[in-house]
């Protein structure tokens, strides 16, 4: 029995249904179509709190589209995540989105946020080091693999002069490496926030390089070609969800801190409000596809190709797709 809705003529909903079969004959997804959930991938440092503040923000669920979560302590794990298809998106930043293209075909679907000013080189404040030159010989805490990991081998410790070998490379995740400064296992640590903030604030560390001087660390939101093939329109809507975390991250900052705060306040770390907030506002979000980026991924891909962690230059019209957020922003 058909249900005639009202204002609905019966040709209408013929019509339309007719519409529907037509669609389904062909292949292609009614608009009305249920979106994909989501499996979602995102690192535990500063870098990945824009996503955790999507996830939390209720803005996906308001573009109908429900999720998954899977936390790790940095973004290349999200990546190998996202290569064995475990999860179908994930931020990272530049030289991990190339090794994720490299070896599983990942996808830029957008980039998401800046996040150059959250991460440093810091030595242990009793050392009395004041320049990465200095660490020649001593032990630096590194997540190698990662970008920070792989800034730090490949471009800030050789302008300081320092090649591999030179320092002893300590491996490691970067939430485990205040412990690590504290028991003076280590002398140095390539890190972000807000693990800086708090060795900075407990009185264990000083700055001695700031990576926004390198690389202004652009980073990705990547999604698995198999999951863009599947669903497009999810990937849509998931980045309007994107465009009104920029918004908020813009308009009611404070909002933004207590949700992220909440997280690390759960996780045991204890942290000045204020010293988290000023962390926080390092992080420069806004969904884009600025127009240095295919130069910039460019010259980090020359880079890994050069040491061999890559097999090729990616194409970039295949590796980063514009087109999603420019519908996501008509």
């Amino acid at each position: 029995m058909t249900i005639l809705h009202k204002g609905i003529s019966r040709r209408q909903v013929l019509a339309t249904t007719g519409t529907g079969l037509l669609a389904a004959s062909l292949g292609v997804k009614p608009a009305s179509a249920a979106l994909e959930t989501v499996r979602q991938g995102y690192q535990t440092n500063m870098w990945g709190m824009p996503t955790y503040y999507l996830l939390r923000s209720g803005l996906l669920e308001k573009h109908g589209v429900k999720f998954e979560e899977f936390a790790v302590p940095s973004g290349n794990l999200t990546m190998q995540q996202m290569v064995a298809r475990q999860v179908d998106m994930g931020t990272y930043a530049g030289p991990s989105l190339a090794l994720g293209h490299d070896k599983g075909g990942l996808i830029g679907i957008a980039m998401i946020e800046y996040v150059g000013k959250t991460a440093r080189v810091l030595a242990r404040k009793d050392l009395g080091i004041t320049k990465v030159e200095q660490l020649r010989g001593l032990k630096v805490a590194n997540q190698s693999g990662s970008s920070t990991g792989n800034i730090f081998v490949y471009q800030i410790a050789p302008k300081a002069g320092l090649k591999k070998g030179d320092y002893q490379e300590i491996r490691m995740d970067v939430n485990n490496m205040v412990a690590a400064m504290a028991a003076k296992t280590v002398d140095a640590m390539a890190n972000v926030e807000p693990y800086n903030a708090i060795a900075e604030a407990d009185g264990l560390a000083v700055t001695i390089a700031e990576y926004n001087e390198f690389d202004r660390l652009p980073v990705f939101m990547a999604a698995t070609p198999d999951f863009i093939e599947k669903s497009p329109e999810t990937v849509v809507a998931y980045l309007k969800a994107w465009l009104e975390v920029a918004k908020d991250f813009k308009n009611t900052p404070d909002k933004v801190a207590d949700v992220i705060f909440s997280f690390y306040s759960s996780k045991g770390y204890t942290m000045n409000k204020d010293t988290f907030t000023k962390a926080l506002a390092r992080i420069e979000v806004g969904p884009g596809w600025p127009a240095d980026l295919v130069p910039y991924m460019q010259a980090q891909s020359e880079i890994l190709l050069r040491e061999n962690k890559i097999k090729a230059i990616p194409d970039w019209s295949k590796a980063l797709r514009t087109e999603f957020l420019k519908q996501a922003g008509a």
